[in-house]
């Protein structure tokens, strides 16, 4: 990977785009729970999109709900909610408010904080890249959430003034690969999941579906 500028946190400006756009070049930036003395990070190698409520992936199919009002709301805000009952899942809200999108975080490569990660993991910091390798720590929407300590309070977090942000480091990835969607029964005609070409972090399958 290459890196350029100094750290910064990403504008509102990024996120009122079309979420495709914004999907494509979240692939790179880095996520940041930013906490006094617990700071952990990892860059994005792996992201989905999901599209309005005629996506019917998409948490805003059924129309606005209180679950879903973040999708409804301003750019730049974190939609985070519970899938299935046992994962914390984390969403950078896109587009212009009124109109249901987001982009899903799905996976990390770890840059800060590893032990801490690993502890919150439940995997000793001395196993990391021994019996457990460094790019498995955050691998998964819920491996990553859990790693990074993103709960459920989290939910409508300013990404562009919150402790949990983006920043771009001026990461370049080599490559992006583009396929369908993994992990729904619904709208999985849409080519709408990007990655970083083979990276090790990257969560199911990482050629071209």
């Amino acid at each position: 990977m290459a890196r350029g500028s100094r750290p910064r946190r990403l504008p509102r400006s990024f996120y009122e785009r079309p979420t495709l756009h914004v999907l494509e070049d979240l692939i790179g930036k880095v996520l940041v729970h930013d906490l006094p003395g617990r700071r952990t990070s990892g860059v994005i190698v792996e992201a989905e999109a999901y599209i309005g409520e005629d996506d019917p992936a998409c948490h805003a199919a059924p129309g606005p709900t209180k679950r879903n009002a973040p999708l409804y709301g301003r750019a730049g805000v974190a939609y985070v909610y519970l899938n299935y009952g046992i994962h914390n899942l984390v969403n950078a809200v896109t587009e212009g408010k009124g109109f249901p999108a987001a982009v899903l975080i799905r996976a990390l490569d770890p840059l800060e904080g590893i032990e801490l990660i690993a502890r919150r993991r439940g995997i000793r910091a001395s196993a990391v890249d021994v019996e457990q390798p460094r790019a498995g720590l955050l691998r998964g929407p819920g491996n990553l959430t859990v790693g990074l300590g993103i709960k459920l309070s989290h939910n409508q977090t300013d990404l562009t003034t919150g402790v949990l942000t983006v920043e771009d480091h001026g990461v370049a990835p080599a490559g992006l690969t583009w396929s369908r969607r993994i992990g729904i029964r619904v709208g999985t005609e849409h080519a709408w999941r990007c990655n970083w070409s083979q990276h090790p972090a990257v969560s199911g399958p990482r050629r071209l579906a």
